[in-house]
């Protein structure tokens, strides 16, 4: 399940990715856009500023912007920068892969198996989703009038 951590850290990368080119803006109006309580948006802001896809400015003219264009950030990476492997088990895990101690055979442990297919489900969605096509997809839906099924 994603956490109040990655879900509110998506939030924030989506209201950046409809900032103008260039523009940047501060913590707390991110905060107050979403109802996120500003200090964990900052310790947010700060581990997605050190993985890379936000930069931050002090001072006048200061606050956070995108560090990359939004058609180049996908998703599956923002979420494991934030909450770590998608998989919900570490021995379906490919990023952070650990046996468990108490499967004699894991190439037929059917609840592996599943885990494995529930984490292949949700890479292949999250790894092939841009924080461009994200932040469109509420506008898409309202002009096709259809959901966005998983």
């Amino acid at each position: 399940m994603l956490t109040n951590k990655g879900k509110y850290g998506l939030k924030a990368m989506v209201h950046l990715a409809g900032l103008p080119p260039g523009a940047r803006i501060g913590v707390a109006e991110i905060a107050e856009a979403h109802r996120i309580p500003k200090k964990f948006l900052d310790a947010i802001l700060g581990d997605l500023r050190n993985a890379g896809f936000v930069h931050s400015k002090k001072g006048p003219g200061g606050g956070y912007a995108l560090a990359r264009p939004a058609e180049e950030i996908r998703i599956g990476h923002v979420v494991r920068a934030l909450d770590g492997p998608l998989a919900p088990l570490p021995c379906a895990s490919r990023t952070a892969y650990r046996p468990c101690e108490d499967c004699a055979d894991e190439a037929a442990c059917a609840v592996r198996l599943t885990m494995l297919a529930v984490r292949n489900s949700i890479a292949g969605i999250l790894d092939n989703l841009t924080l461009e096509q994200m932040r469109a997809l509420p506008q898409a839906e309202a002009e096709a009038g259809f959901t966005y099924h998983i």
